[in-house]
């Protein structure tokens, strides 16, 4: 049953008091924590009523004028809201519908790749990884476990070096050299072992063959002993968003069993790419 005006005047009202009350450990955390609400609150308010002034909005949320206009013209600066040049009035951009396509994308994502990461683990018993970019690193969104008990540095949310990882190299080479460049101009070159890339150059170097090949590798450059081969996930615009990789033991890599492994990875990962939506994904298997 759809709210009623009322329902959703009170749930805001709920909300509001709820943030109020939290207290977070501390009473600057605390208040975060109430600005936070308000923040929500507002945006709440602004997309029922499609558009609304400084002082309805204050009636509503029962917040001053002083607050309810600082917040607004933060989200205004953002981008989050506009305000009509006539009527003064707020409404909500775009922008919040983008931030949710992401969240959407994210979720179809780690749900059609889950389906190809449980099969390859069953077949090769080895650690499969689904990472993305994030800024100047990749994140770790989904991990099927080794059967063999492998200890890696790695789980769900959690950040790795882009010039030392399979994955953090896929998503480079399907950049624009210019771009690939720009964000590693910010990367902090750390060694983890002696076989670790430590300048922008080097990597930059090796990115048209990882394209070429259609898969990126780490050869012990994040941790000794464990290597790693990736190849890319593409939505359906074509753009790379993730990488797909298999983590495993060096002493067990032998020329056939890193065979194997390119060819499952890049059938899985033209699968999931399909089921986002990627159409031109079969040719570009057969150039990789």
């Amino acid at each position: 049953m759809a709210a009623t005006g009322k329902q959703r005047k009170d749930d805001v009202a709920a909300q509001m008091q709820d943030a109020e009350r939290v207290d977070c450990g501390g009473g600057e955390r605390g208040e975060s924590a109430s600005s936070i609400g308000r923040v929500f609150a507002i945006l709440g308010t602004i997309g029922d009523s499609g558009q609304i002034g400084i002082s309805e909005l204050s009636q509503r949320l029962a917040m001053s004028k002083t607050t309810v206009h600082r917040v607004t013209q933060t989200l205004k600066a953002l981008g989050y809201v506009t305000q009509e040049v006539e009527t003064e009035r707020y409404r909500l951009t775009i922008r919040l519908f983008e931030l949710s396509a992401k969240a959407l994308e994210s979720v179809d994502l780690v749900r059609e790749a889950d389906v190809e990461m449980r099969r390859i683990g069953q077949v090769t018993r080895e650690a499969v990884h689904l990472g993305a970019f994030d800024e100047d690193a990749i994140i770790y969104i989904h991990k099927i476990d080794a059967d063999y008990g492998l200890r890696m540095q790695s789980r769900i949310g959690r950040r790795n070096p882009l010039h030392s990882t399979a994955i953090g190299k896929v998503l480079l080479a399907w950049m624009d050299p210019l771009d690939a460049r720009d964000v590693l101009s910010h990367v902090e070159f750390r060694k983890s072992t002696q076989k670790t890339l430590t300048c922008a150059e080097a990597v930059l170097s090796i990115l048209p063959h990882v394209r070429e090949q259609g898969y990126g590798e780490d050869n012990e450059e994040q941790e000794e002993g464990l290597q790693c081969i990736a190849v890319p996930v593409f939505d359906r615009f074509g753009r790379v968003i993730a990488g797909l990789s298999i983590s495993f033991p060096t002493m067990r890599c032998g020329a056939d069993t890193k065979s194997h492994y390119v060819a499952l990875l890049k059938q899985s990962g033209l699968a999931i790419s399909t089921r986002l939506g990627y159409r031109e994904a079969t040719a570009h298997a057969a150039a990789g």
